[in-house]
């Protein structure tokens, strides 16, 4: 009888690393997969409250419940998309008036422009978000894989494991391949949005062309108040674009209008100088009382810190673009925002802080001092970014010495401002000269600057002599530079053209207003101002330098300041 033995055909069996190497990579694709597609992140989009959930159907879903939907193509690979229900609007965002009915909407169309007019925002935030929550979802099925697998190899005997890792062996690619394929049906089905598919026969609506909502289409309910509204909707938001780009382009036209003047009076200066002979003037000497103030040799060049003052934003992420461009204009090398950045504090106004955050540069440090309108929550989104929220102790920032706090007052729509925790507007006051009065050292002043949003704060600590200058907002009305107590006051207009009574969304309803200032780190003491300001018009305007005032050795009672917002 013939050996058939030898000549049968061996069956190659993967070596044991290649095995180990298969199954490795189909967990790790299996967790990510699994991540990636079953992340989800509750945020908000505009004014409401919204959770976001991954999809594979090639689409961007935004469920507005029984109004229907609004469907985009999803610019997102391999097919992932996106689904967005959309929830209710924060109880603490409403008005004590809120619309009652669908005609009273056409009166709140220009109140969601301010949420709506950096989707580029919304989205980072969101894909920040869910890639976070993938990330976690991965590691997670990761450790689960593992524990089984430990489990497992801890449960089954030594001889049973040999005889499955022999099986294993000669079906590696068979069992690989069963493997993907289960995985990719059961990740397909689980999280595909049911009835939605990739492609669909509706085209865009005609009313979102040129709009960041291009090619979406609408489907149930919403679709007809679309076609009652959108159009009032669309038009307010070309409205408010075509604003701020043209009130951008006028900002860039004034600055190089004051370059010019500015290179050409410095001409002048260096021209008169070069045929006048001049003798270095003695320095002059500190007065009595004036003890602390360092006074720059005859031959010292200041050193030059510029810092832009804004204030007042109230969410009106239409004038981001115009901070970024004073910024880079005007060569800031720190950015100080003197309080109510947001409308009420809410969860869903992180977009209005990460807007104005991404307009000044990562490498300027922007330092904040929370208004009334703020929150807690705020200054968190704000740390977030990367600013420095002040909180009662001094801060060194490019060697400006900083001393502020939040607001300890509250406002909110509807709502008359009240007292948020323990501490009384008084008490905050007289902390705030203590804590300026202790950084002293052998006389000379510990802090150079005093920035809080309410100036009414500031009037006891000036009047200790502890504080040389002090930055605020709140009034949406510029105070100029005033001696109060021992020290220079300066009020911020708003940045936002707030005026009382009138929303700061859409084109501006008042005057918005940023300061220049320039502060010698030698002598510590600001040098000048210079006022950016645009009108509701659109008309930009970067004044001439005006010279900081030295406050006298005698102290100055503070004048009645008009009431703020």
């Amino acid at each position: 009888m013939p050996d058939t033995t030898a000549s049968s055909p061996r069956t190659w069996v993967p070596p044991r690393w290649l095995r180990w190497t298969v199954g490795v990579v189909l967990a790790v694709l299996a967790s990510v997969a699994w991540g990636v597609t079953t992340a989800s992140a509750d945020l908000s989009l505009g004014p409401h409250e919204a959770r976001y959930e991954v999809t594979t159907n090639g689409l961007v879903i935004v469920d507005l419940g029984p109004l229907g939907t609004v469907q985009l193509d999803s610019p997102a690979p391999l097919g992932l998309g996106a689904r967005v229900v959309v929830k209710e609007i924060p109880a603490e965002l409403t008005s004590v008036t809120p619309a009652q009915n669908l005609d009273a909407l056409g009166t709140d169309v220009q109140s969601y422009l301010q949420f709506f007019a950096t989707p580029d925002i919304t989205v980072h935030r969101a894909v920040r978000a869910l890639a976070v929550d993938a990330l976690w979802r991965t590691l997670a099925a990761l450790a689960v894989i593992a524990l089984v697998v430990t489990a497992l190899v801890m449960v089954v005997g030594r001889t049973r494991r040999r005889e499955l890792s022999a099986m294993a062996g000669r079906h590696t690619w068979e069992i690989a391949a069963g493997l993907v394929v289960v995985v990719a049906t059961t990740l397909t089905l689980s999280s595909s949005e049911p009835g939605a598919s990739s492609t669909t026969a509706e085209s865009g609506s005609p009313l979102f062309a040129g709009t960041p909502l291009a090619g979406a289409r609408i489907t149930g309910r919403l679709a007809g108040v679309v076609n009652t509204y959108g159009e009032q909707l669309v038009s307010a938001y070309q409205s408010s674009e075509d604003f701020y780009a043209a009130a951008n382009r006028n900002l860039e036209a004034a600055w190089d209008a004051r370059d010019a003047a500015q290179s050409a009076e410095d001409a002048l200066a260096q021209a008169g100088a070069g045929a006048t002979s001049t003798t270095p003037a003695t320095p002059p000497t500190a007065a009595a009382g004036e003890t602390g103030t360092p006074t720059p040799s005859p031959t010292a060049e200041p050193d030059l810190l510029t810092v832009l003052v804004i204030s007042d934003l109230h969410c009106n992420t239409g004038m981001s673009p115009l901070i970024h461009t004073a910024v880079e204009r005007s060569g800031a090398q720190v950015v100080l925002n003197a309080g109510d950045t947001t409308i009420n504090g809410t969860a869903v106004e992180q977009v209005c802080v990460d807007s104005f955050a991404s307009a000044i540069p990562k490498k300027i440090p922007t330092v904040m001092a929370n208004g009334n309108h703020d929150s807690p929550l705020v200054a968190k989104f704000a740390r977030d970014a990367g600013w420095t929220v002040l909180d009662g102790s001094v801060v060194d920032v490019k060697g400006l010495r900083i001393l502020g706090d939040h607001d300890v007052l509250q406002t909110r729509i509807g709502v008359a401002s009240h007292q948020s925790g323990d501490v009384s507007p008084d008490e905050q006051a007289e902390a705030l000269a203590g804590a300026a009065c202790d950084a002293e050292k052998d006389g000379v002043p510990g802090v150079d600057l005093l920035l809080i949003h309410d100036p009414s704060i500031g009037t006891v600590p000036l009047q200790t002599g502890c504080v040389p200058a002090q930055v605020s907002g709140h009034l949406h009305r510029r105070i100029d530079p005033t001696q109060v107590g021992l020290g220079i006051r300066y009020v911020n207009s708003s940045t936002a053209g707030a005026t009382l009574g009138q929303p700061t969304v859409g084109p501006l309803h008042g005057t918005s207003e940023m300061t220049v200032l320039r502060f010698d780190r030698q002598t510590h003491r600001f040098v000048d101002r210079q006022l950016v300001s645009v009108t509701k018009k659109g008309v930009a305007t970067v004044s001439e330098r005006t010279p900081w005032p030295e406050p006298t050795s005698t102290e100055v009672p503070a004048n009645p300041l008009p009431p703020g917002d």
